[in-house]
């Protein structure tokens, strides 16, 4: 039997949108925060409940309901409604390599419900997957914990889209050697442009700032929660390195997760992987030159880059293309970025009076080679003298990461 998720009859209202911001203020919503665990055949019913990462969405009964606030532009640059959902984790008896969501769905008015599904594997989320309803998901990697995510998007004026009736269960009826994980995660060279949008909202909800620190990608598979760096990307030039969390959508299109492999990308299957559509269509006419929504490309951006990564951690003036790693995509030492606000300096010598040869914003996954010891520093995560190397020649102080211990340099 499925493990159904209901709903209790509450309204919540949140900041936000989903692909592209959503300028209204109000609490967040989610559902229980602790994953529900039983047997595989018994139902488990998990309650609304305030948490952090659900969006602009209302709960009435059993359904998700579109929000009300307003359309807005984010880095996709295209104006509509959306809202987002996270529901509560739920653990299965067994690692399940593959999923069955059950939903029902109203999307009128040309608007969109969909459901997306990831797996919690030796502490890190995968990929957020779209889960066509009724139909064998294959998971990134196999796990015993899964977590559902309802999108929800409508043009400017019109019906509000929902979902309800939400059950998961594991099946083994999908293939998941499709997904032809990694070992390493995918670098790609693309071209980054400055988003800037300062007091905007992204599509997780978070508000921009000035020198704000988190990038944009053009899929919401790679899209983590206000406040989050489940999915954060390392962006570098030759000389200089930024590890942001990714907290929009864009640039050009949404649906565009060129880091995966042509067996899973969402769209535009016939590019190699790591090669954004926009930079196809700039540069060889791919699509007619147009984007997803018919725009005609005008700059082959890949990831779009907020004002502090831009002019402060890569020290760009201008557009330029980068190296960038998404880090979620494969298997590596990671450590999580430990601060209240702000940034994390990333030096070139195991001390604070080492310069500075990039950044790392608020909840970024940083990569770790190995570490060393170096000037003793107190932090979020206590006083240490233990720095880890995070790139050839750049190192931050453990005080401020959240990581286990790695190989001495």
């Amino acid at each position: 039997m499925p493990i159904t998720v209901r709903f209790r009859a509450v309204t919540v209202r949140s900041r936000a949108a989903v692909c592209l911001a959503v300028l209204a203020v109000a609490a967040p919503l989610a559902l229980a925060v602790s994953p529900s665990s039983a047997a595989t055949s018994d139902p488990v019913s998990v309650a609304a409940q305030p948490a952090d990462g659900s969006t602009n969405v209302k709960v009435d009964g059993n359904r998700i309901i579109l929000g009300d606030a307003p359309a807005s532009m984010g880095s996709a640059e295209v104006k509509q409604r959306s809202g987002i959902a996270n529901l509560a984790p739920v653990r299965f008896d067994a690692a399940t390599s593959a999923v069955v969501v059950d939903y029902t769905a109203g999307t009128p008015d040309r608007s969109v419900a969909e459901v997306d599904v990831r797996a919690l594997v030796k502490d890190q989320w995968t990929e957020w997957t779209p889960a066509p309803a009724g139909q064998p998901t294959a998971l990134p990697k196999a796990g015993d914990q899964v977590q559902l995510r309802i999108i929800v998007i409508a043009p400017p004026q019109g019906g509000s889209p929902w979902v309800g009736d939400v059950s998961v269960r594991p099946t083994d009826k999908a293939d998941p050697s499709r997904m032809e994980i990694q070992a390493a995660p995918l670098k790609s060279r693309v071209f980054a442009t400055r988003e800037g949008l300062v007091g905007g909202t992204t599509a997780n909800g978070h508000v921009i700032v000035s020198r704000d620190h988190f990038v944009a990608l053009p899929s919401r598979r790679g899209l983590s929660s206000a406040g989050s760096g489940n999915y954060s990307v390392k962006v570098c030039t030759a000389t200089r390195c930024a590890f942001e969390p990714v907290w929009d959508v864009g640039p050009w299109n949404t649906k565009d997760d060129y880091w995966n492999p042509s067996s899973i990308r969402e769209m535009w299957k016939d590019l190699p992987q790591g090669r954004p559509e926009a930079q196809a269509a700039y540069q060889n006419g791919y699509n007619g030159g147009k984007d997803q929504f018919g725009r005609t490309v005008a700059n082959p951006a890949g990831i779009d880059l907020a004002d502090g990564v831009f002019w402060d951690a890569l020290k760009l003036t201008d557009n330029a293309w980068v190296d960038a790693t998404y880090l979620w995509t494969g298997d590596g030492g990671r450590g999580t970025v430990s601060i209240s606000s702000g940034y994390l300096n990333v030096r070139n010598a195991a001390s604070s009076s080492g310069a500075v040869v990039g950044m790392a914003g608020k909840s970024a996954q940083v990569t770790v080679e190995c570490q060393t010891t170096g000037q003793s520093v107190s932090g979020s995560q206590g006083t240490t003298n233990v720095w880890l190397r995070v790139h050839a020649g750049m190192y931050v102080s453990k005080a401020w990461i959240s990581a286990g211990t790695f190989g001495a340099c």
